[in-house]
């Protein structure tokens, strides 16, 4: 777990200008904060004591303002940058090397029963105040622009804007 620790913290100071030293990272970032929360109440989620898991992820909620629902699936060196206001449904799933910027949903549209939360690939930058709803997927390395609402899939290495989810750009 430290050794995940350090490579969250060292992938922060290289995204974020703003981070000045390792130590800044630990103690002031609520990205780190909520990802070690997030790594015990899943651990308890996955060994079935669902009340503690939500208790716990609901503990880091008031204390980050980052809420991440034990059952998410979350891969390396995530940064969510500033943080205030992000949701992490329940059967959302994360790859490695995204960065999501505060005020983000990935949520569901509470019409879908099972799988209901988006799946976001390697790679992906979602912008501050997007909503990515329901069972949809982002493809590698996708960049969601401020305020967009994603409502269906998004193919890699696509740049998607806008209140009805315009792909603008495909590499």
């Amino acid at each position: 777990m430290f050794k995940e620790l350090k490579e969250n913290i060292n992938n922060i100071m290289k995204l974020d200008p703003a981070a000045k030293t390792f130590l800044e990272v630990l103690i002031l970032y609520p990205s780190v904060h909520s990802i070690l929360f997030y790594k015990v109440s899943h651990k308890l989620y996955k060994n079935k004591y669902y009340f503690l898991a939500r208790l716990l992820s609901q503990i880091s909620r008031f204390f980050t303002g980052i809420e991440i629902h034990p059952g998410a699936k979350i891969g390396k060196r995530l940064f969510i940058d500033h943080g205030m206001g992000v949701v992490i449904g329940e059967t959302a799933e994360i790859g490695d090397d995204v960065t999501i910027y505060h005020e983000v949903t990935l949520g569901g549209t509470g019409k879908d029963t099972g799988k209901r939360h988006p799946t976001i690939k390697n790679g992906v930058i979602i912008g501050a105040g997007a909503k990515i709803l329901g069972p949809i997927t982002l493809g590698e390395n996708v960049k969601v622009g401020a305020n967009t609402v994603v409502l269906k899939d998004v193919p890699a290495n696509s740049t998607i804007v806008g209140k009805n989810g315009e792909i603008i750009e495909k590499k």
